[in-house]
């Protein structure tokens, strides 16, 4: 009698003791997981802030950089960069950059997404900047819709010039190739200050694909691209007071 009396209020003692490690294990996953947003938006805002003064690496270069695959990149300020550059840029991507906040609503509302994703028109030059600098390649609506608070960020933590600054430093222009000084280089053999209004519309033509479309020996298609670019620069001139000091 006397074991029995004894091994019963110690089963009940475990079960007992079993309860609040559960409930304890429960509140730890729902701190996690009310602090993950916030500890992500305190990350982005840092990274924000840094990247105001040090000109970051795109999410393509970090996976370069981490696989041990050539780079070229040669970070230059905005002054260094030919404005027929910047120019074609506006012009081919983003013909309202000095009229939004960072995020084109219109284009939003009317863009028409394909069956692979959002497309490439509803972006403006912020939110593909911010893609290129904290997200991954690739269509996704997770990722678009990330885009739009990042691009409201980085205009209010960068400014225009800045945004263009870091655009025209991270974009991607061949295999390993980023940014428009080492661009210049690898494709015409001169400094980004040295381009001609041509080069410049040939580069931005080959945006879309930089792996498979190349500058220096542009295929009919590449340069009818590029001559749709150069008759657009022109129009665009009086829409870039936001890039000038």
């Amino acid at each position: 009698m006397s074991d029995e009396s004894e091994t019963e209020p110690r089963g009940r003692d475990l079960r007992t003791v079993a309860r609040p490690k559960r409930r304890s294990g429960v509140r730890r996953i729902v701190t996690l997981m009310t602090l993950a947003p916030i500890l992500v938006v305190a990350l982005m805002l840092t990274l924000a802030l840094v990247y105001s003064l040090a000109t970051p690496p795109s999410t393509l270069m970090l996976g370069r950089w981490l696989t041990s695959q050539p780079t070229q990149r040669d970070s230059v300020p905005l002054e260094a960069i030919a404005p027929v550059l910047v120019q074609a840029v506006v012009a081919s991507e983003d013909q309202r950059f000095c009229l939004h906040q960072g995020v084109d609503w219109g284009a939003l509302r009317d863009v028409v997404d394909d069956e692979e994703g959002p497309s490439r028109g509803a972006s403006t030059i912020t939110m593909q900047t911010v893609k290129n600098v904290f997200l991954w390649p690739g269509r996704s609506y997770i990722r678009k819709a990330l885009e739009i608070p990042l691009a409201l960020m980085a205009e209010a933590i960068w400014g225009k010039r800045r945004v263009m600054e870091i655009y025209l430093n991270v974009a991607e222009w061949g295999e390993g190739v980023f940014g428009a000084e080492a661009a210049a280089r690898h494709w015409f053999r001169k400094s980004a200050r040295d381009l001609t209004r041509g080069e410049a519309a040939l580069l931005v033509a080959s945006l879309p694909n930089p792996i498979l479309r190349n500058p220096a020996k542009p295929s009919p298609g590449l340069r009818r691209i590029a001559g749709r670019i150069q008759g657009r620069m022109g129009q665009v001139d009086g829409l870039m007071g936001c890039l000038k000091r």
